[in-house]
């Protein structure tokens, strides 16, 4: 019977010093990732073709139903055309509302010119009266205090 206590424990990890190998740093840090190679591409071939050839041209795609370039909206000549009439309706509508809105701020504007003219003149009138009242008063108090 030994005096030494027998452990079950895993002996931690040493820590490596600078002149330890390179294999016990690479067990330390995780892999470096592989990147995943590129699938091959087909040649697209030569881009040459005959004037004659069908090929020339626009070529029509086949969408499936369920390709969302199938459910986009195609405008025909004639949509277009509507909207174009229809916004330049809408434009004109817009451009009418805001001349007879700049057209009544006009017109009060005018109303109330006329309105300050006249007042104005009112003003002028019963300043003058005023004035001929004050030295009619001066003439007939100097006028009194003589006799």
């Amino acid at each position: 019977m030994s005096s030494e206590p027998t452990s079950t424990k895993p002996n931690p990890p040493e820590r490596s010093d600078s002149s330890s190998s390179s294999s016990e740093t690479q067990e330390i840090h995780n892999p470096v990732p592989i990147r995943p190679r590129l699938p091959n591409r087909k040649s697209s071939g030569t881009l040459i073709v005959p004037r004659d050839s069908s090929q020339v041209g626009p070529v029509e795609p086949e969408l499936e139903p369920d390709d969302v370039r199938a459910m986009s909206p195609r405008r025909t000549s004639e949509d277009i055309e509507v909207m174009g009439r229809e916004a330049r309706e809408e434009l004109h509508k817009h451009a009418r509302a805001l001349q007879d809105s700049l057209l009544m701020i006009f017109n009060r504007i005018e109303a109330v010119r006329e309105e300050h003219d006249k007042l104005d003149n009112h003003n002028k009138f019963l300043q003058k009266y005023i004035g001929d009242l004050m030295s009619t008063s001066k003439i007939t108090s100097s006028t009194r205090g003589r006799k």
